[in-house]
């Protein structure tokens, strides 16, 4: 990766294409981060991407909680060539969590996408599909941020929504202590919890009956 130069080397070129996209870099840990303004993500992803950096394994987020702005996006880029790689971060805060979308430079951010707003309500314009990937459409919390418990939040799971999509029937499925928890009336909690199989076989053992 760029060395702390080559860090400053490169933000300077892309500050020469447009002054206002780089607000500063960070080189700790062996890690090199261009800090970029929100609206200029995909500019500078693109001019990442022409430099070398085609590979984006991963897009993710982060809370950065008491700071402000709290919420923050990295995108890891790679130059597979020369093994190389260059994150880039952005700030934003929850009063207005949104970032433009890069899937038009590169469709595998897509799920990424998705994911980062599903588990941290941060939004990206432009995106095709913007829907949440792992909670349902209108569940009120955002299951990352660190002020979301531990314990999960009671919360009633959509079952009509379910069997109105699927044209299936649902039977509630509660999970203690995630954020899938679900509401417990007429429910007795105490035999829904999944009990521990017996794993102490071995192949010198037989597996014992069911």
């Amino acid at each position: 990766m760029p060395d702390a130069t080559g860090l400053e080397l490169i933000a300077h070129e892309l500050r020469d294409a447009n002054a206002e996209a780089i607000l500063g870099t960070e080189y700790a840990h062996d890690r090199a981060v261009l800090l970029v303004a929100p609206a200029h993500v995909p500019s500078v992803v693109k001019a990442l991407m022409d430099k070398g950096y085609t590979f984006i394994p991963s897009v993710h987020g982060v809370d950065y909680y008491p700071e402000e702005p709290r919420l923050g996006v990295l995108y890891e880029m790679m130059d597979m060539r020369e093994v190389d790689r260059i994150s880039v971060k952005v700030r934003v805060s929850t009063e207005d969590p949104r970032v433009p979308s890069i899937v038009d430079l590169f469709p595998g951010a897509n799920w990424d996408e998705r994911e980062v707003y599903d588990m941290f309500g941060v939004g990206f314009a432009g995106h095709p599909d913007l829907r949440r990937i792992l909670m349902w459409d209108g569940y009120p919390h955002f299951p990352l941020r660190k002020d979301f418990p531990l314990a999960g939040i009671e919360t009633t799971l959509p079952d009509a929504e379910v069997v109105a999509e699927t044209k299936t029937g649902a039977i509630a499925a509660p999970m203690m202590g995630g954020p899938f928890v679900a509401a417990e009336e007429g429910i007795n909690m105490g035999e829904t919890e999944p009990r521990a199989k017996d794993e102490s076989w071995s192949e010198r053992r037989p597996k014992p009956d069911a």
